[in-house]
């Protein structure tokens, strides 16, 4: 099975995939991983476009079954037929936020308030964020994420609201198991 996970920041993305990914044994790879080159502050440097997707190709290769996890709108038109199945989050935003804001400070602490720059860079993410579903904002949105998935050449299944993981796997089990998806 080649799965892939989609929705805006904080959506739930990364649990679901590797949750899932325990679950089936099948290897999960996140976006952020190859998007971002390593920096020592965290997600500050932007990976060339297309040194990032071949990255992420090599590595999807060396198995027969993936789970990647994040946004590959902007990685090339050959993504839209690398999967058997596409799952959609979409949380409401209020929610989305506050997870943002509670894994922000899990990961760095206080740093994000009291450090001028990773304030700036906090208070940047979050605006970024908060806009998702605003259609007409230019970056990463609602509509472009509906768009690419009119693209796509297989199932797509889409979980809308504030469900749990758990949630998730049972409504993704028939999915997994079903013939329609191509395993």
């Amino acid at each position: 099975m080649k799965v892939h996970i989609m929705g805006a920041s904080c959506a739930g993305s990364t649990t679901l995939g590797n949750a899932l990914a325990r679950k089936y044994g099948i290897p999960y790879f996140d976006t952020d991983d190859f998007f971002w080159e390593w920096s020592k502050v965290p997600y500050t440097i932007r990976r060339d476009a297309a040194v990032r997707s071949r990255m992420l190709q090599e590595a999807i290769s060396q198995t027969g079954n993936y789970i990647v996890g994040g946004s590959l709108i902007s990685w090339g038109e050959q993504w839209l037929s690398m999967f058997d199945l596409v799952v959609f989050l979409h949380v409401p935003k209020e929610i989305r936020m506050q997870r943002l804001v509670n894994r922000e400070l899990e990961r760095y602490g206080d740093i994000v308030y009291t450090d001028p720059d990773r304030s700036r860079l906090f208070r940047e993410f979050y605006e970024w964020a908060s806009k998702y579903d605003e259609r007409d904002f230019s970056g990463r949105n609602i509509r472009v994420h509906e768009e690419w998935l009119s693209k796509v050449s297989c199932r797509i299944v889409e979980i809308r609201g504030d469900t749990t993981v758990e949630e998730r796997m049972r409504e993704l089990e028939e999915a997994f198991a079903s013939p329609g998806a191509r395993a």
